[in-house]
C-alpha cells in the first residue's frame, strides 16, 4: 500500500487487515487505524481474559460486551493516549449474582496483558444486566 498505511499480516491469523493514519493525519477514511487497532487489543485482550477467567472457575454468563474508548493528548512532543475506559456489559441470568460477576470482571482488568503493558491510565466501567426474557444463560 502507498502513503500511510499498509497491510498487516500475521503467522497466527488467515487474514489481513488493511491500516492507515487517521485521516486527520492524512490518511485514507475508512481503514482501521494504529490507534483503533490499539483500543481493539485492550477490548479483544479483556474479553478473552473475562472469558478464561469465567471457564476456569465454572461461571456461566450470557453474553459479555465490551467498547473501549480513548483519549489523546499531545505532550512530550508527541501525541499520546492518556486515558482507555473500558465499557463492559455483562450479561448474567440473575443479577443477585452482581458482586461475584463485578469481581470476575475486576479480575480480568487486573490480568489483562495488553492493559499491563500500556503506560497510560485504564479505567474499567462494569455493568452487570439480567438476561432478558427468552434468552437462556449457556455455560462458557
Amino acid at each position: 500500500m502507498k502513503g500511510r498505511g499498509g497491510v498487516l499480516r500475521s503467522d497466527a491469523a488467515t487474514s489481513m487487515v488493511t491500516f492507515s493514519a487517521p485521516v486527520e493525519f492524512g490518511g485514507e477514511p475508512g481503514l482501521w487505524t494504529p490507534e483503533c487497532l490499539l483500543l481493539a487489543a485492550v477490548a479483544g485482550c479483556f474479553l478473552s481474559t473475562f472469558a478464561a477467567i469465567a471457564a476456569f472457575s465454572k461461571y456461566a454468563f450470557d453474553s459479555l460486551e465490551v467498547v473501549v474508548h480513548g483519549g489523546i493528548q499531545k505532550a512530550d512532543g508527541g501525541w499520546r493516549f492518556t486515558a482507555i475506559e473500558v465499557q463492559a456489559t455483562l450479561t448474567v441470568a440473575a443479577v443477585a449474582d452482581g458482586e461475584r460477576a463485578i469481581a470476575f470482571l475486576a479480575k480480568a482488568e487486573a490480568a489483562c496483558l495488553v492493559s499491563r503493558s500500556l503506560s497510560s491510565k485504564v479505567t474499567m466501567i462494569p455493568v452487570v444486566q439480567k438476561v432478558s426474557a427468552g434468552h437462556t444463560t449457556t455455560p462458557s
